[in-house]
């Protein structure tokens, strides 16, 4: 059973055209679908969308989403600007290729698995050959040391 909610709003759309209120719809849907039902006041809210003549049973795109699909030549294209300067930051590749630094975020991150390295200065474990070595070479050190 399909449970998307393009199936759901077209059943919503089906009752609401026989007369059943908002609240009858909601029961029925969730003896139906369970835990994939919409909530309440989704179906509330379509149910009036539906009264005021919407017909769509799609979702709309709503305002903030990417209008830039991430498609291999972008992809590419960040990838390439990546390898060319690893220095090179995300509002710089955005501008470059004139998408949001979400997608170039998500494009380096999620798609091409890029990730920051954090170096970390560690201790050398010199062996009693290689300190010995050292001190020998230089002797101002060895007299510095004591001292």
């Amino acid at each position: 059973m399909d449970s998307s909610r393009s199936a759901q709003r077209a059943v919503i759309q089906f009752l609401r055209a026989e007369g059943k209120h908002a609240s009858q719809i909601y029961l029925k849907m969730k003896e139906v679908y369970g835990e994939q039902c919409l909530t309440w006041c989704t179906i509330f809210r379509w149910c009036q969308c539906s009264e005021a003549g919407h017909v769509n049973i799609k979702d709309l795109p709503c305002p903030g989403q990417a209008h830039v699909m991430t498609n291999s030549a972008t992809i590419l294209a960040v990838d390439e600007l990546k390898r060319q300067n690893r220095l090179i930051n995300t509002h710089e590749i955005a501008v470059e290729l004139s998408i949001s630094k979400g997608t170039v975020h998500h494009i380096i991150h999620r798609k091409l698995g890029y990730g920051k390295v954090c170096a970390q200065w560690v201790p050398k474990h010199l062996s009693e050959n290689q300190k010995t070595a050292r001190w020998e070479l230089d002797p101002s050190a060895t007299q510095e040391f004591l001292h």
